[in-house]
């Protein structure tokens, strides 16, 4: 062991037991902050929480050009198409399964402004009375990975860090898992540059494997051996999500007021640091969306994911050896592919082991974290590839969370699983109603179709922008396109869940040409997928009267022709 001094720190090396390569630092100065002025800007950051709603008239007459576009459309309808439209096809789109999915969205805005109006503010108000008495954590730690980050990103990250940790006032250790030296040294030149108001001690953990999973797994055995209380919070984050202003002031009083929370997670935003504009609205809307549907989901106090951006959790589930092992190697067996081991999705790993114990798990609105993206390559591609790891984590997880029942995970949650799984085949189902009409009717049916699909998602899009805090006209198209492909990318993985691939983590991927029967099973995999499609197209061609099943007289024809000759 060598201890050296360098500017405001010091370090040390050493080989931990799990053989991991650990540096150290200690960090303590002195308080740079007057108590006045601490008060006064922790005031200035709970105010800034609170956004109301932005009007713009440019906007608004974005939204008034949308709508006259679709009442011109009404109106050139031919007026045998309305009258076919009204005696068949809206049984479908305004019947059983639009009444099903918009029931369901409508089900999801009630609990989510229940959760926002009235549970959550009694909640917020019970946690800042606990925090104006004077109560702080016994200490903070911090997991963290990354993995050839860019320095700005890493030092925006740090520098948010250290605000939050200024703010609690409690001793804090920082534990991150890094994957080459050049983050390392990133991390050290920062701190070197570090004055603290608190006191700071910073654990750097080598992984010994590939993969972010491994990574975390050594930084939480690291974790664990440093002095880790089953009440201590810990905070899970990624190397490129930083901290906006009183995040974590707003989330650490949960812990002591309810017993049986063990993870919380926080309201996400996104800035696209190289890539198209379409690509930042993508990732908006997409994020406005979990906004809204996390408050429904929180009202049952559980959430459908404990996001690796950041999340916080009890110390109590850390100290079991179950559920570090549970991130490192989760598996699943699957009839046709057999054991295999999730790439990603560690997120996924540790809400299905709160789920499985019945642990409750908060969603907290008012705080916030952003991610730092940028999109090298082709976007779409981009698009493509996260929508099939998020997509296929949610398809490897959701599967053996339904079979906890919906006793242990709770109706409405268990059923929301249920629900992710039927709208797979839903938007395929409508797309194949309006394609087999367009062909075999009138190609006027396409009208119908864009009529319905872009007033359709005008009213979910409707809800967004209340949640949003403003209209975005981009958001109907941006719905559809991420309903269409996150449908179609279900479909494929469906009978696919080994095959994955992490672009932007090194490029890992898994489930490909693993084995000598991997032809076989692909083969087999491509068969299943083939054959659902056409089992939907036939059930849309029975509806729709295109074909008949055979009725008894039919057979009974067939045999009387088949005796006369």
């Amino acid at each position: 062991m060598v201890d050296s001094t360098v500017s405001s720190y010091k370090f040390r090396w050493k080989i931990c037991r799990c053989f991991s390569k650990i540096k150290i630092m200690i960090i303590k100065n002195k308080p740079w902050w007057s108590p006045l002025v601490k008060a006064k800007r922790l005031q200035n950051l709970i105010s800034s929480q609170n956004v109301s709603f932005e009007f713009k008239i440019k906007d608004f007459v974005f939204l008034l050009t949308y709508l006259m576009l679709l009442l011109l459309i009404a109106l050139q309808l031919p007026e045998q198409m309305i009258e076919h439209y009204e005696t068949q096809t809206a049984l479908i789109c305004f019947g059983f399964l639009g009444l099903w999915r918009y029931s369901w969205w409508m089900t999801h805005v009630v609990r989510s402004l229940i959760y926002s109006h009235w549970v959550f503010p009694k909640r917020r108000s019970k946690a800042e009375a606990l925090w104006k008495t004077g109560w702080r954590p016994r200490q903070l730690y911090f997991m963290m990975t990354t993995f050839k980050e860019v320095r700005e990103t890493t030092e925006k990250v740090l520098q948010t860090l250290i605000a939050e940790c200024a703010e609690i006032g409690v001793t804090t250790r920082l534990f991150i898992g890094t994957g080459c030296e050049s983050d390392e040294k990133i991390i050290e030149e920062f701190f070197a540059k570090q004055t603290l108001p608190f006191s700071l001690q910073v654990v750097l953990v080598r992984q010994k494997l590939p993969g972010k999973r491994y990574a975390i797994g050594d930084t939480l055995r690291v974790m664990v051996r440093h002095g880790l209380q089953a009440d201590d919070p810990v905070v899970f984050m990624d190397g490129d999500t930083f901290f906006s202003p009183g995040c974590l002031r707003l989330c650490l009083p949960f812990f002591h007021l309810y017993p049986k929370l063990q993870a919380l997670t926080t309201h996400e935003r996104t800035i696209v640091r190289t890539g198209p504009r379409w690509v930042r609205k993508w990732l908006e809307m997409r994020f406005v969306q979990r906004d809204f549907t996390m408050k429904s989901y929180a009202l049952s106090n559980k959430v459908l994911s404990l996001t690796g951006r950041m999340s916080i959790f009890r110390g109590k589930p850390i100290l079991e050896p179950a559920f570090i092992r549970i991130i490192e190697n989760d598996t699943l067996k699957h009839w046709l592919w057999g054991q295999f081991r999730f790439l990603s999705g560690d997120d996924k790993s540790t809400w299905y082991y709160l789920l499985k114990a019945g642990a409750d798990m908060f969603y907290v609105p008012d705080a916030s974290t952003t991610t730092i993206e940028a999109i090298h390559g082709s976007p779409f591609g981009r698009m493509k590839e996260n929508l099939r790891r998020w997509t296929g984590n949610t398809l490897r997880n959701g599967a053996r969370a339904l079979d906890l029942g919906p006793r242990r995970v709770g109706f409405f949650i268990w059923w929301c699983l249920l629900d992710q799984r039927i709208s797979i085949w839903t938007m395929l189902f409508g797309h194949l109603i309006i394609l087999v009409l367009a062909l075999l009717k009138s190609a006027a049916f396409f009208m119908v179709s864009l009529l319905w699909l872009a007033f359709s998602r005008l009213c979910v899009s409707a809800i967004l922008f209340y949640h949003a805090g403003r209209i975005d006209m981009s958001f109907p198209f941006l719905i559809y396109l991420n309903q269409l492909m996150t449908a179609l990318t279900k479909i494929y993985l469906i009978f696919r869940l080994p095959q994955q691939r992490w672009k932007n983590r090194g490029d890992q991927s898994a489930g490909f040409h693993t084995d000598k029967n991997w032809r076989l099973k692909n083969w087999t995999a491509s068969y299943l997928t083939t054959f659902y499609c056409l089992s939907i197209l036939l059930l849309v061609l029975l509806y729709l009267d295109v074909i008949s099943l055979p009725r008894i007289e039919d057979f009974k024809v067939l045999l009387a022709d088949s005796g006369t000759s």
